[in-house]
């Protein structure tokens, strides 16, 4: 099993606690306040607004505090907090090569902060580039499975400009090139209705095999990364086998 979301999602199928739960919402509330900032607050409008309104309902954010997040990025608002898009580059326990995404208010806080926990989970910080060669960015639309069969799905993408599609019993992925991303997503909700997920990811272009402690090790500095309010994402290059992984999560 190659990648950060999906094996955390098996880590965490046993629900979360409301700690994790109220972390995950204030970063869902942050980048829709981010996104409304950045662009129009209408998500008719603004493609990257629509993908966090449509990420946090995911989530399950409630109604009002997706409206209060993008009511707090107008003019007069009392927040005056102001973010900004930062990333920073690594190496974790077994060599596995990681990008933390984050929005911060203070870059040097931020950093210090994770640098501390790159150290302190047997990884290293590394400067700009230091590890984004070994991955793609991509464009990555999701669909319920129910929406279209597989066959039908490849075809839409297909005819719609998309690169792939990879389809199972809960959903469709697709992946897009980042030139592409708007015009392919537009084409698909169009057909489909709205993506359950519709955002520029990073994809790994090489795997690096973990298990045992090692993987126990890296599992622990991303759940730290992860835990950091300032962090939105975190992707590593990993391939972890699906026993050792069920092991882990037991």
């Amino acid at each position: 099993m190659a990648g950060h979301s999906h094996a955390k999602n098996v880590m965490h199928q046993k629900g979360k606690s409301d700690a994790k739960r109220a972390k995950l919402f204030n970063k869902l509330a942050r980048e829709i306040a981010v996104s409304a900032k950045l662009g129009m607050p209408d998500p008719v409008s603004n493609p990257r607004l629509r993908a966090a309104i449509a990420e946090a309902r995911a989530n399950n954010l409630p109604r009002e505090r997706i409206e209060r997040a993008i009511k707090s990025a107008q003019p007069g608002s009392t927040d005056l907090a102001n973010y900004e898009e930062v990333r920073y580059e690594g190496y974790g326990p077994g060599g596995v090569a990681l990008i933390v995404e984050a929005l911060t208010d203070n870059r040097n806080r931020t950093a210090s902060e994770l640098r501390t926990a790159f150290s302190k989970n047997g990884g290293a910080m590394g400067e700009t580039g230091s590890v984004a060669f070994m991955f793609a960015r991509v464009g990555a639309i999701v669909f319920p499975a129910k929406v279209a069969g597989a066959d039908a799905m490849f075809e839409a993408v297909i005819e719609a400009g998309g690169e792939n599609v990879e389809s199972d019993a809960e959903r469709h992925e697709v992946t897009t090139s980042i030139e592409d991303f708007g015009a392919v997503r537009d084409a698909l909700e169009k057909k489909f209705g709205e993506a359950e997920s519709a955002k520029l990811v990073w994809r790994p272009q090489t795997l690096t095999p973990v298990a045992g402690e090692t993987a126990q090790n890296l599992f622990k500095l991303i759940d730290v990364l992860d835990d950091n309010d300032d962090v939105q994402t975190v992707t590593a290059n990993f391939d972890i086998d699906e026993a050792e992984l069920q092991k882990l999560a037991s």
